[in-house]
């Protein structure tokens, strides 16, 4: 979404169906897509799956390692290609020289939510990470339990039940997905602010 209102036509690929995806979708093998068509588009974003890399698959699992290490295919396959690209994960996966974004940067959002971004273009992040809020909390442990509006506060939106679909939802400025899907989305604030820079970038390169 956030491509799209940074003025691209969004087309989506993921090995399992995405019934509520806004835009067109091809359900098919990401990288095998990528090889086949890759070419045929002026930009590619790559959100390889982050269990390799997730501190929750780690400290909850044990078995992240279980899981396959999809950023060096991805990013060589994205060199091959030659069209400007976006890799976006979590923290401690193997991104060269990344932009780190935060919630806490944002106007509206309501998520911390860091993820990083290496590009074949030059990418900043719109200021410094800001104080990190207190989050609404479910947990009868924390001592700011009940002081805290779902609503109105930062929230965790991941599968810890830690809020509410609906301010998960309005956190992240994301009104179509299911629950689960919000646990593993970035908000599209993050990729408008992106998609802006890799359009310029675009532009430069087209007019050099």
């Amino acid at each position: 979404m956030g491509y799209a209102r940074a003025a691209f036509e969004v087309v989506g690929v993921d090995i399992d169906p995405q019934p509520r995806y806004p835009f067109e979708f091809h359900q098919a093998d990401a990288l095998g897509f990528l090889a086949e068509h890759g070419r045929m588009f002026d930009a590619v974003h790559a959100s390889p799956p982050c269990q390799h890399y997730s501190i929750a698959s780690k400290s909850h699992n044990g078995n992240a390692g279980a899981h396959p290490d999809l950023v060096p295919p991805t990013r060589d396959l994205l060199q091959k290609i030659g069209r400007p690209w976006i890799i976006e994960n979590v923290i401690g996966a193997p991104l060269i020289n990344p932009v780190v974004l935060c919630g806490t940067m944002f106007d509206g959002l309501r998520v911390i939510r860091h993820r990083q971004f290496e590009s074949s273009v030059p990418l900043t992040a719109p200021g410094k990470c800001g104080p990190h809020p207190l989050c609404y909390t479910m947990d009868k442990r924390k001592p700011h339990y009940g002081k805290l509006n779902e609503m109105t506060a930062f929230v965790m939106v991941n599968g810890g039940g830690n809020c509410s679909k609906a301010a998960a939802s309005d956190a992240m400025g994301i009104g179509w997905m299911t629950k689960e899907e919000l646990n593993e989305a970035i908000p599209p604030a993050y990729t408008e602010y992106l998609g802006w820079q890799l359009r310029a970038a675009m532009m430069l390169t087209r007019a050099a």
